[in-house]
């Protein structure tokens, strides 16, 4: 173990990453086509090429009056026109005089003079005029000239993920291809003498690498290029020598080997590799002996002077939970995203809880029911080696430190996975 063991509580781990993570600088920048640029991270934010709406924006079918017409209903407008969507100019209406109206359609220009669109359900038409039933105010079912954007502003910020809205929004401003942030590569590195590749026919007391692969996922949902590394021995040189591969990576996530058994080597390779901990475990359950770092660079022309690592537990469910709690916002922070605050929804228990006080637990639970009826319960499981388990799981509940019993019926914290 390092020199001066570092224990914090999950509430302080996380915190700590997400310091770390602001302070990384953005990566390289690339130019992708839209269509496939979703999921990316924005390096150039996208500004408005014109107002939003560029005029006046009818929001029902109906028919444009100035709504002073309408003081007193019913009363019969004189109907001089009629505007659909994308309505070339020329046939617009030059201006609405007093107890005139024009029909009009969802999305259509609203002519000057007319303040207001009255549903077509509220009127009657009838040789060349239409009744109107129901009063309107000024403004009403209309969306200003430029009232979502006006030219020049942002669209969508630097360092946003691109989702389906930010798409839609880059399509609007014309935007073909996007610049966005390269993809970090981050090393992943399984160790120990009792996994097996996956193709591997394992021992009786062997194991396949699960790890690996699971990690490589949580990589590429957060943003990340996994480089999966071959599996580590309990052999110092040969593990320093894969460590050291992996940091040639923009980071390195290292599963197994950070515990205090005998075989445990990982830190104490680290630290022959001159080795910053930050923190060498969390108040949690599972995963109590994560280890978060940093080593000076080993790659030549890396922007960086240093590789930051995660020593993850070995348990599968271990290495899933301490990924997503506290090596997701260092994968965020390098594809070029902003630090992302952690936060719980809300669902209420099924069943009651028990478990022993002290850590803070993230147990795989399944959230079922739907609408306002939705419930979620424990997913029995056999502990953190239990892969079956949290597969069958959509979310994680969240139990305090305190939370010795938590009666159903409560609201609990959930993470959603």
């Amino acid at each position: 173990m390092p020199e001066q063991s570092r224990v914090l509580s999950f509430e302080d781990a996380r915190h700590l990453a997400e310091e770390h993570a602001a302070k990384l600088s953005p990566p390289q920048t690339e130019l992708v086509d839209l269509l496939v640029a979703d999921r990316r991270v924005l390096a150039t934010p996208i500004l408005s090429d014109r107002d939003l709406p560029p005029f006046p924006r009818s929001t029902r079918d109906g028919y444009a009056v100035c709504s002073a017409d309408l003081a007193a209903v019913p009363v019969g407008l004189e109907l001089i026109g009629e505007i659909r969507a994308g309505e070339s100019v020329e046939n617009i209406p030059k201006n609405l005089g007093d107890g005139q109206a024009v029909a009009i359609m969802t999305g259509a220009p609203v002519p000057a003079g007319a303040d207001a669109v009255v549903m077509v359900e509220h009127t009657s038409q009838k040789d060349g005029w239409v009744e109107v039933n129901r009063s309107v105010a000024a403004g009403e079912n209309i969306v200003p000239c430029g009232a979502e954007a006006k030219q020049g502003s942002v669209l969508v910020e630097r360092g946003m993920r691109l989702n389906d809205a930010a798409i839609a929004l880059a399509a609007s401003a014309g935007k073909s291809q996007v610049e966005v942030y390269k993809r970090p590569r981050v090393a992943v590195l399984t160790t120990g003498d009792e996994i097996v590749g996956i193709d591997a026919v394992p021992g009786p007391t062997q194991i396949r690498n699960s790890n690996s692969y699971s990690l490589a996922m949580q990589v590429r949902k957060a943003g990340g290029e996994p480089v999966l590394l071959p599996i580590a021995p309990d052999e110092p040189r040969r593990l320093r020598g894969l460590v050291e591969e992996g940091l040639k990576s923009d980071l390195l996530l290292i599963t197994g080997g950070v515990s205090m058994g005998r075989y445990d080597l990982v830190e104490q390779v680290l630290e022959g590799l001159r080795a910053e901990f930050l923190f060498t475990g969390a108040k949690i359950q599972p995963g109590r002996p994560v280890v978060f770092g940093r080593c000076p660079r080993s790659a030549p022309g890396r922007e960086t002077d240093e590789t930051y690592f995660f020593g993850l537990p070995g348990n599968p469910v271990s290495t899933m939970v301490t990924f997503e709690l506290f090596a997701r916002p260092i994968v965020e922070a390098l594809c070029g995203m902003f630090p992302q605050k952690l936060r719980f929804n809300y669902a209420k228990l099924k069943s009651e809880i028990r478990v022993k006080p002290g850590l803070k637990r993230f147990l795989p639970a399944i959230l079922s029911g739907e609408f306002e009826a939705s419930r979620v319960e424990l997913a029995p499981w056999q502990g953190s080696g239990d892969i079956a388990a949290t597969a069958r799981a959509n979310c994680y509940i969240v139990v305090p430190p305190d939370g010795e019993l938590i009666p159903a019926g409560e609201f609990v914290p959930i993470l959603l996975r």
